[in-house]
């Protein structure tokens, strides 16, 4: 059952549709996106792309679909039982094709003729990640930065509301390393992200926040979460009543490494973060804030879509990675500048 709209979500995505900037499919939360709309999404992605840039992530790129046994490894389903999106494909005889046929063409249930495959949805853009890192063996000295792209991702979450999608494109960062080089690339991009977000002109604010962990110990987990500042988000103004995290970064600890096999050059276990910005929402974020025709938003925001943003910030970022890499290298740890 989709979630049902508030008053100003439901207009918005009237305007939306009216704009023809989205395109509606006849799901709830799954909308097909008119020209302007992608254009902005595709130059926000461009955006982050040059943001990162200066430290020579590994480029990485996935289908949206994942291994069955990757998303049972990591405990998805433990977690995130309400969320994930399985894929089931026919097997069966000619007479029970015909009868699926015949259920199928009276919109009435076909499912028992399905069997589970060995895929699913990709839930986020990072979890191909971590078993292709793994297969290499050893990390080398320093870790690594993995550039996964903007992957169309799935979370079953139908709902009215126009920022809250079941399939959208989820822009993503991965560091990979020794615990305290990661957590103060986390930090850093913290900072970075709302710059990011505050150049296009949106009132982007930070908050600790949790994942939607599912049931009675989801909500110990979260709770946890939240205690040990592992997830942050970036919230804007989208459709109220409440601001819509358009970013976010997850801390991992060692979840991910552990389970994949996932090794420092000295042998010790490997942590992981990750940085996700959800380029729907923030497409969204500025249609509302600048108005409804890209072409006539105010000239800095779309110079910055379109610009680097000049040499005086990629020597900033360049110096920022030389940094981590120089402490990575001396085998010391950089500062912890906040967070878990």
């Amino acid at each position: 059952m989709a979630g049902a709209a508030t008053p100003e979500q439901a207009r918005l995505l009237s305007e939306l549709l009216d704009r023809r900037l989205l395109i509606a499919t006849g799901v709830p939360g799954v909308y097909g996106r008119g020209a302007e709309f992608e254009r902005v999404r595709e130059q926000l992605a461009a955006l982050v792309s040059r943001e990162v840039a200066p430290e020579h992530p590994e480029q990485m790129r996935f289908p949206p679909v994942l291994a069955r046994r990757d998303l049972e490894k990591v405990g998805y389903l433990k977690s995130f039982p309400h969320l994930a999106g399985a894929i089931f494909a026919f097997e069966g005889s000619e007479q029970d094709a015909a009868e699926q046929y015949e259920r199928a063409s009276r919109h009435e249930d076909w499912s028992e003729f399905q069997t589970m495959s060995d895929l699913v949805l990709t839930p986020a853009a990072c979890y191909p990640v971590y078993p292709a890192v793994a297969a290499r063996g050893r990390l080398a000295s320093g870790g690594l930065t993995v550039d996964a792209g903007g992957a169309y991702v799935f979370r079953r979450e139908p709902s009215g509301d126009p920022a809250r999608l079941q399939m959208f494109h989820q822009r993503e960062i991965v560091r990979i390393g020794e615990p305290r080089a990661v957590q103060a690339w986390r930090d850093r991009w913290r900072e970075r992200a709302l710059e990011l977000l505050g150049g296009l002109g949106l009132r982007a604010r930070l908050d600790v926040a949790s994942d939607p962990f599912f049931g009675r110990s989801g909500r110990m987990l979260a709770a946890s979460q939240r205690e040990q500042e592992l997830k942050f988000e970036v919230l804007a103004e989208i459709a109220g009543p409440e601001p819509t995290a358009v970013a976010s970064f997850n801390y991992h600890q060692d979840h991910f490494a552990a389970a994949y096999g996932i090794e420092l050059a000295d042998g010790a276990v490997a942590h992981t973060a990750c940085l996700g910005f959800g380029l729907e929402r923030i497409t969204l974020a500025l249609l509302v804030t600048h108005g409804f025709e890209p072409q006539r938003w105010p000239a800095q925001v779309r110079e910055r879509l379109r610009a680097d943003g000049g040499p005086e910030r990629d020597e900033q970022l360049q110096a920022d990675g030389r940094a981590e890499a120089d402490a990575a290298g001396a085998g010391g740890e950089p500062p912890q500048a906040g967070g878990a």
